[in-house]
């Protein structure tokens, strides 16, 4: 699936158009969607390995939303027609090379700032494979211990893409307290 329409741009995909309580109510090309700032939705996936550490990746300085910045969940919009569950699959096996296994669904939480609004359908993976990194979406990355990503999040929340904060802060400390529990 392209998801590109008909005589488009490169990377001006027919996206899913969402509204306020998450329902699909149409299509919307990408650069409108973003100009607009109009409901969406995207997936939104942890990566973590056995140990549980979680992978942190730095994003481009080409990124449309939120360049240059760490992130800790690959994902992107949903595509037109796009079953949000094959869209995260398809998202991190792109941006991280994770394939191959089975995503856990978490829960889907709205989002909104300035930059973007969307519906993030929320996912985790184990993996202890290799990571390859997309170079149109990711310029480096390691594992790193859910006690350091939580510090960072806390005590330099600047460096970190606001949305996944936002949108898996809660999770990572419930994971955090179970751990200590």
């Amino acid at each position: 699936m392209s998801g590109q329409p008909a005589g488009g741009r490169p990377g001006d995909e027919l996206v899913a158009r969402y509204d306020a309580r998450g329902h699909v109510v149409g299509e919307v090309v990408r650069s409108v969607m973003r100009r607009e700032n109009l409901w969406h939705a995207a997936s939104s996936v942890v990566v973590r390995d056995p140990l549980g550490r979680i992978y942190l990746h730095r994003r481009t300085p080409t990124k449309d939303v939120y360049p240059g910045l760490l992130d800790f969940a690959a994902g992107g919009v949903v595509l037109a027609g796009e079953d949000p569950g094959l869209g995260a699959v398809r998202e991190v096996e792109e941006e991280l090379g994770v394939h191959g296994v089975a995503l856990e669904p978490v829960g889907v939480v709205a989002y909104e700032d300035a930059h973007t609004r969307y519906h993030a359908h929320r996912f985790t993976v184990e993996w202890d494979g290799p990571i390859r990194w997309q170079p149109e979406e990711v310029v480096g990355g390691e594992w790193v211990d859910l006690d350091a990503l939580v510090r960072r999040l806390d005590d330099d929340p600047a460096t970190v893409v606001p949305d996944s904060a936002a949108v898996w802060g809660d999770v990572l400390r419930g994971w955090q307290a179970a751990r200590r529990g």
